[in-house]
């Protein structure tokens, strides 16, 4: 476990002052084509970045980086298990009791068999009873704020699509923000005028040129920079390695020991605070400063506004507890010496602070960035090369600059007929508060300053994401989810999503269909062919064909008004042309599309010295009066009046330590903290059901790490079989006894398919979000809590449960 820290030892092996590493830039990752060394087969990309695919008798047999890197990404050779898995969905189904009946069914969503049928069956009975629910309601009772990962491509994007064509049939309900930062994006706007968790970082180059201390606060990003939005451009683990070797001080601060924390081995400090207890950690950090005058007074006064408030709080004036390092040390469980420490060396040099999306995944979640900002302001190093603080260097590579680039426009959900009426979005609520909707229609909440009111929702079709393992509370969701009159999945796989749908309509992988993708979210580092690299399993088709399709039920000619009469490859020239004049304007050159399609190799941009030295906040450092943020004052807000105004308990006005409901704390002596971590080996619920999971599951189980002290004290052994429940619901997971997790903590990854038993209720395959609360952050954001859940543990001695979360429902 993690042992005491000194200020010996993290100075140790660094040069912290004037002999501090200086790397002017990063080497740049230069694009291997598949005809340049790395072997030949047909180019494509995921998120985990451009592949190389090897075919042999028309089967995909190997998918590999085509990309040279370091450290290895194991989501890179998940190519086969995609296309070939016996819980892909190959045919059209309908449930059983829907199909009986569509316009009063019968049955229970969830527990229903399916029957096979055909193509024009599909289409017909959704179209019919589509339209007979838009006669009888409004256009806001049909849902199409479908959301999650989606595939690479810019044509293939399952919820555009969706909502391209359901914007023809009249309009839709969309959703506001997403799971991911739903608490920081609605709060950093007040706080530094943007929504921050998707901008472009400080770059890695001036990170290892000028960066002293390195702070990976809340974040694994050995885990989450494997994949990208788009597709990764494979940079982000290769600045970790280079870091890792640099010789700089490096502190991770996380309740687990991550595979980040185990990369960096002993050149790392390893801090374990009790989970979701940051902010109070970091305001004993900062009354250290404070109390010793570390802190920078001249850039509070000059670049920051209601300091003086959260002053008075800090020092116990407000409210009458003082927040000294020993209060601090009383709730995270860091010894106080070390936060002194901690106060001591962020001071004294130059500091990054990296902070990850988990931290505001709870209860008052928006207050764990609105602080970081505070201490970070407090340091006085935000806009200087190297220092302040950054939310998304964990996230598609957000400190890998930005290329000079052409590029690739994407579909959009908007028609270009003007004599075909399309309304778009006509409602819209918070993501996260889906089953509330459902549960209250007509129900009002706050949000961010607004009353949103929840529509009737008659019409759920959901397409490209899978909702039943990103949600909180999987039981509620199950109950809520019997409510809509129907709903349609459009799927890859037999997911839970799948099994609660009344149809459920096969879809295409990456790999069975043509499309175009630039690497690199904030980079634009590549421009890669995605090319289908076999046929489609069964009669699974593409978003695009189904909703094309789909259009043409609408009346006759929408067909020609959804495609604007281009086909996939005829979009894909469109796209393609338009990056390459946009890349002529800059200077950069490109080939003819069909030279570019025919040679299979992938495009790499201009590298820019002058993006390279991008550091956040430079402009606004250097002149707060011709380049200020975005809040009402132009300045860094600590204190905000517009939140004042909102008069929320659950949103104070200033960072505010307020104790989650969930959380050690408040615990029984049995129950321990819960954790949600991003697992290594899937991109949330993605591969579940790849070959991959055979390295990390435990007695075919999803794992729970526990910490051996926890384990020993419950008669827990590595490897046996545990149930973790508490009200909410009940899983069985596989015991994986260590050291690498905070004593009163137990950690289930996010992201295994539910997989309920319908005798006992327990989920068989380890679902984290069986046990996670359902709540709000505040209603200020209304973002997504999921990790502010306590659960009891024991070891199984039930009856033996089969996994059936892979396995197909069964087919009448």
């Amino acid at each position: 476990m993690m042992k005491d820290i000194s200020r010996r030892r993290f100075l140790k092996g660094t040069g912290l002052t004037a002999g501090a590493l200086a790397i002017t830039s990063i080497s740049p990752v230069y694009a291997t084509t598949a005809k340049s060394g790395r072997g030949f087969g047909v180019l494509t990309a995921g998120r985990m970045g451009p592949l190389l695919c090897q075919v042999q008798g028309g089967k995909l047999v190997s998918s590999t980086n085509a990309l040279a890197q370091t450290v290895p990404n194991t989501l890179q050779v998940t190519g086969p298990d995609q296309v070939y898995t016996k819980a892909r969905v190959k045919f059209p189904y309908v449930r059983k009791g829907f199909l009986a009946n569509p316009s009063n069914p019968e049955g229970v969503r969830g527990k229903d068999e399916y029957v096979r049928v055909s193509w024009e069956k599909a289409y017909q009975l959704i179209h019919e009873q589509h339209m007979r629910i838009r006669k009888e309601n409004p256009p806001s009772s049909v849902y199409a704020g479908s959301y999650g990962w989606r595939s690479s491509g810019v044509l293939h994007k399952a919820q555009t699509l969706l909502q391209r064509y359901m914007g023809m049939a009249g309009g839709y309900t969309d959703r506001m923000g997403d799971y991911s930062t739903g608490a920081a994006q609605i709060i950093l706007p007040h706080v530094v005028g943007s929504i921050e968790v998707y901008e472009q970082q400080t770059t890695f180059p001036m990170v290892m040129e000028h960066s002293d201390v390195v702070v990976i606060w809340g974040l694994n990003p050995l885990n989450t920079l494997r994949i990208a939005w788009s597709s990764t451009d494979c940079s982000g683990l290769e600045f970790f390695h280079q870091l890792e070797k640099s010789g700089k001080t490096i502190i991770v601060i996380d309740p687990m020991k991550s595979e980040t924390a185990e990369f960096f081995g002993d050149k790392a400090q390893w801090i374990a605070p009790n989970p979701f207890t940051d902010v109070a950690m970091m305001m004993g950090i900062a009354h250290s400063l404070i109390s010793k005058k570390q802190h920078d007074k001249k850039f509070i006064d000059k670049y920051t506004v209601g300091f003086d408030k959260f002053e008075a709080y800090l020092l116990g004036k407000e409210d009458g507890v003082e927040k000294t390092p020993e209060w601090a040390s009383s709730v995270c469980g860091v010894p106080a010496k070390q936060l002194e420490i901690l106060a001591d060396i962020f001071s004294k040099n130059r500091t990054m602070l990296m902070a990850g999306w988990g931290l505001q995944r709870q209860q008052f979640g928006e207050q764990r960035h609105w602080m970081l900002v505070t201490l970070a302001s407090m340091l006085g190093q935000i806009g200087l090369p190297g220092g302040g603080f950054g939310f998304s260097y964990h996230y598609s590579n957000g400190g890998n600059p930005a290329r000079t680039a052409g590029v690739l426009p994407s579909m959009t959900a908007a028609i270009s007929d003007p004599t075909w009426p399309s309304k778009g979005s006509v409602a819209a609520f918070p993501v996260a508060r889906i089953v509330d909707a459902l549960e209250s229609p007509g129900k009002t909440i706050f949000h961010n300053g607004h009353e949103v009111t929840y529509p009737d929702i008659k019409l759920i079709w959901w397409a490209g994401g899978g909702n039943f393992t990103h949600h909180q509370d999987t039981n509620r969701l199950i109950k809520a989810w019997q409510k809509p009159e129907l709903v349609v999945i459009s799927e890859i796989y037999w997911t839970a999503a799948a099994k609660h749908a009344d149809i459920v309509l096969p879809i295409t992988t990456s790999f069975e269909r043509n499309d175009l993708t630039m690497t690199g979210d904030y980079s634009n580092q590549h421009l890669v062919p995605m090319k289908k690299v076999v046929e489609p399993e069964g009669e699974s088709r593409s978003d695009f064909e189904v909703f094309s399709d789909m259009a043409e039920l609408l009346k006759p000619g929408g067909k020609e008004v959804y495609t604007e009469g281009k086909n996939e490859m005829e979009w894909l020239y469109q796209f393609y042309t338009a990056a390459q004049k946009s890349g002529r304007n800059l200077r950069v050159a490109m080939p003819n599309f069909s030279e570019f399609w025919r040679e299979n190799q992938l495009i790499e941009m201009k590298y820019n010295d002058k993006a390279a030295k991008f550091v956040r906040y430079d402009d606004f450092r250097k002149d707060p009066v011709l380049n200020p943020l975005g809040t009402p004052s132009g300045k860094i807000e600590i204190f905000s009046k517009t939140i004042e105004g909102y008069k929320l308990k659950d949103c104070p006005p200033h960072p505010t330590w307020l104790a989650p409901d969930e959380f050690l704390g408040t615990a029984k002596d049995d129950e321990l903290q819960l954790m949600t971590s991003h697992a290594a080996d899937r991109l949330h619920s993605q591969f579940n059901y790849a070959k991959i999971r055979e390295d990390y599951a435990i007695a075919n189980r999803e794992p729970i790490w526990i910490n051996v002290t926890d384990a020993k004290k419950r008669g827990i052994n590595h490897g046996d079989l545990v149930r973790a429940y508490n009200k909410r619901g009940q899983v069985l997971v596989g015991a994986y006894v260590t050291d690498r997790i905070k004593q009163g903590t137990v950690c289930i990854h996010e992201g295994a398919w539910p997989d309920l038993d319908a005798k006992t209720g327990i989920c068989k395959n380890g679902g984290a979000n069986v046990l996670t609360l359902d709540i709000p952050t505040s209603r200020l954001s209304n973002g997504c809590a999921a990790n502010s859940s306590l659960v009891r543990i024991e070891k199984y001695t039930g009856p033996d449960l089969e996994l059936t979360a892979f396995v197909p429902p069964k087919i009448g």
